[in-house]
């Protein structure tokens, strides 16, 4: 088997877990809506694929949620807020340090947003260390468009089954497994692993 060239991570739930319900909780306590509303309005919302897709800044997707649900809480306090949902997936970042100490390309491709990137820079030091990143607030589209396939294979130079892709979304998995990249769905870093080291990567340290 051609042992494939690059790996593409996607960054939610396969690098980094969320949970859009710790800074929903935070901000009802400064709202007029509660903590479900607000969840609802933030997580997989029109107004966050506004946000990720870059047609509204950091400033005025917290204008936004002031003007619907009322929060009364400064800028910084809901960059903070909205920020700190991630914590590190240590089985899946160890293997990415092994891919790297093997001189393996690796590259970020995710669906996220300026605040969020800027969060996991300052908190997480392995997100320093992928030769590049794809991101839907940049790019003005999100996955599983195709445009933002073809950002990715011009930005690694590869295309089809030299491309490792991992995501945890079925519809971007399989945007990718249709353009011939080496798609895999990603569950678990037990299932996720094994199958890399199948497919010939140096993933063990």
């Amino acid at each position: 088997m051609k042992i494939p060239k690059v790996v593409v991570f996607d960054l939610g739930k396969v690098l980094v877990d969320f949970d859009y319900g710790i800074s929903s909780a935070k901000f009802a306590t400064k709202s007029r809506c509660n903590a479900g509303q607000i969840r609802e309005l933030i997580d997989h919302a029109p107004l966050l694929y506004r946000f990720e897709t870059g047609l509204l800044t950091n400033e005025q997707f917290y204008g936004e949620v002031c003007s619907t649900c009322g929060f009364s809480g400064s800028f910084v306090e809901f960059y903070e807020i909205f920020a700190d949902i991630f914590t590190e997936i240590h089985p899946m970042t160890a293997m990415h340090a092994a891919l790297r100490a093997h001189a393996v390309p690796t590259y970020i491709f995710s669906n996220t947003n300026g605040i969020a990137v800027a969060h996991i820079q300052k908190k997480f030091p392995f997100f320093a260390n992928f030769d590049g990143y794809v991101y839907s607030f940049q790019q003005g589209v999100m996955k599983p468009d195709a445009k933002i396939y073809e950002v990715v294979e011009n930005l690694t130079g590869h295309r089809g089954n030299d491309i490792v892709y991992l995501d945890d979304r079925f519809e971007n998995f399989d945007a990718g497994r249709i353009r011939g990249w080496r798609a895999f769905l990603h569950k678990s870093p037990d299932e996720t692993i094994p199958v890399l080291r199948e497919w010939g990567l140096p993933i063990d340290a």
